[in-house]
């Protein structure tokens, strides 16, 4: 489970530098540093928890079950915060990609993030296509369309248009 965790850690932190252009809270990286030092944890936990049974030590036996029951404790506290903020979460998130695909014009460093993430993704807006019709962008494009970057893989003569949003 500890190997599992830093994996999952590890990969998060990795992951975020390609979308830490939609995360503005200072504390984005907060989940996966303390998914780190929860791996270490419980690695030391297992490890006395192994001792404790080759030894046969009803004390240390005792200490790790009362070291997993804290660890249960504070999953089931997490998994409620974590649904009680869910809305919150969804609404930041969703304020913060609305004011990067505001800025993207096909050039600067915000626009490579979003055309990223679309391609990642599959996906084109923040909810659908429409969103990109009250970006400047589309605005200024004047051809009623999205960036390439919103076409579906594998269709060759996608112009982004919108009067052809099976494309899209």
């Amino acid at each position: 489970a500890a190997a599992g965790l830093s994996y999952v850690g590890a990969y998060v932190i990795s992951t975020y530098q390609s979308y830490d252009n939609f995360l503005t809270d200072k504390y984005a990286l907060l989940p996966p540093v303390i998914i780190l030092c929860v791996a270490v944890i419980m690695f030391m936990i297992g490890l006395i928890g192994c001792c404790a049974t080759f030894r046969e030590s009803r004390v240390g036996l005792g200490l790790f079950l009362a070291i997993i029951l804290v660890i249960f404790i504070a999953e089931v506290s997490a998994f409620v915060l974590g649904f009680v903020f869910r809305e919150k979460v969804k609404t930041d998130v969703q304020g913060t990609m609305s004011s990067v695909f505001e800025k993207y014009d096909g050039k600067n460093p915000e626009s490579t993030v979003v055309d990223y993430l679309q391609k990642q993704l599959y996906c084109c807006g923040v909810k659908n296509y429409s969103d990109w019709a009250t970006t400047q962008w589309f605005n200024s494009t004047g051809n009623n369309s999205v960036p390439l970057s919103c076409c579906r893989e594998g269709m060759k003569n996608c112009t982004g248009s919108l009067d052809q949003p099976q494309e899209l």
